[in-house]
């Protein structure tokens, strides 16, 4: 995430920013019906030297030696190529993935990942359901949801191409401004995310130092108060802040000389924690039977899609699911049958009553 709104950690944020080299990444999960998972990794690239086009670096999911790895190239109608590396492999389990992400040496080790299956057998049809699941950074944030509206909530979870799509449309003009919306209320829900994450490490590390002023509750009930200060004063933060000047507007002359170390390593821990490494690819799930159920998006292939990106999982955790079910033609035979034997038994025993 590289918000405008801290300078204080322009250098921070700088190792974060993924570069327009980084490959395209699609990761596929073909799920069977056994539990077992064929996973497909699909990286693009147009960038020509093969060792800055796929970094071990640069993948996103647990890669290890057991991969099936396949190279290849596309050229287009200009003349530009495209640099292609697909690797498969098979899971047996999702007991197998979830050892991958607990040993995880990936480009996004440091967040915290699952995968789950459950197979429910209901007679005429078996239910299958598939999910993954990546756990929030923040313990002390706010759902965007509290900040969004439904249209808005869509737009901020949608694919780019999507996002592209309906922004260069015939509606373009209504898609920018919903862009423009939820950019400005996704940097009010940024600010007050780390105020908020602050207060707590804060109130911490001078709980028992403090007078009654300065005491969790009290500047927590002033939440509101500094994110405006923060917003109103975006441009100039770095100085402000390195100063003592926001400090003050914050807690008070007195307290901002006594407790400027805490406040700075209570920041500090907030920025580190709100600005993890994570480099963004999207997820796509192929399930067996018929899909009935989900919360991903149909991409122009039919296939279910979800971007995963670090704010998804800023202050909930992101799952990603969906259901599907199979006919069980056995059960609908064996049901036939035994409605028959039924039939007969009742058409025989009026007849012998006749």
């Amino acid at each position: 995430m590289k918000r405008k709104l801290i300078n204080l950690i322009v250098a921070f944020i700088l190792t974060l920013v993924v570069s327009c080299n980084e490959p395209e990444t699609v990761v596929t999960n073909y799920v069977h019906s056994d539990g077992s998972v064929t996973r497909k990794i699909e990286m693009k690239s147009h960038e020509g030297d093969v060792k800055k086009r796929f970094n071990i670096s640069d993948i996103q999911v647990p890669f290890d030696g057991g991969w099936i790895v396949r190279d290849s190239c596309e050229v287009d109608e200009k003349g530009d190529t495209t640099w292609i590396r697909k690797a498969e492999k098979l899971f047996k389990s999702i007991v197998e993935i979830n050892l991958a992400y607990k040993s995880d040496s990936s480009a996004n080790k440091d967040v915290l990942r699952s995968a789950g299956f459950k197979k429910r057998f209901k007679w005429f049809n078996t239910e299958y359901r598939f999910s993954e699941r990546i756990d929030k950074k923040l313990s002390f944030g706010y759902p965007v949801k509290d900040f969004l509206n439904n249209d808005e909530l869509l737009y901020f979870y949608s694919p780019e191409s999507l996002k592209n799509e309906k922004e260069s449309g015939p509606d373009s003009l209504k898609y920018k401004a919903l862009s423009d919306s939820v950019k400005r209320k996704t940097d009010t829900w940024s600010t007050k995310n780390i105020v908020s994450e602050w207060i707590y490490e804060f109130s911490n590390l001078t709980a028992g130092k403090a007078g009654i002023d300065m005491t969790r509750e009290s500047l927590k009930a002033r939440e509101n108060e500094f994110t405006k200060i923060v917003e109103a004063n975006n441009e100039k933060f770095d100085s402000l802040w390195s100063n003592g000047i926001l400090l003050r507007m914050f807690i008070g002359e007195d307290n901002a000389l006594r407790y400027k170390t805490e406040a700075d390593t209570a920041f500090e821990k907030v920025t580190k924690r709100f600005f993890v490494s994570f480099k963004d690819y999207s997820v796509r799930i192929a399930m067996p039977g018929k899909l009935i159920g989900t919360n991903g998006f149909i991409d122009r292939s039919k296939v279910l899609l979800w971007p995963v990106k670090s704010d998804y999982f800023l202050t909930e955790p992101y799952l990603m699911w969906a259901e599907s079910k199979i006919s069980n033609t056995w059960a609908w035979i064996v049901s036939g049958f035994f409605l028959v034997f039924v039939l007969t038994g009742v058409i025989m025993r009026v007849i012998k009553k006749d």
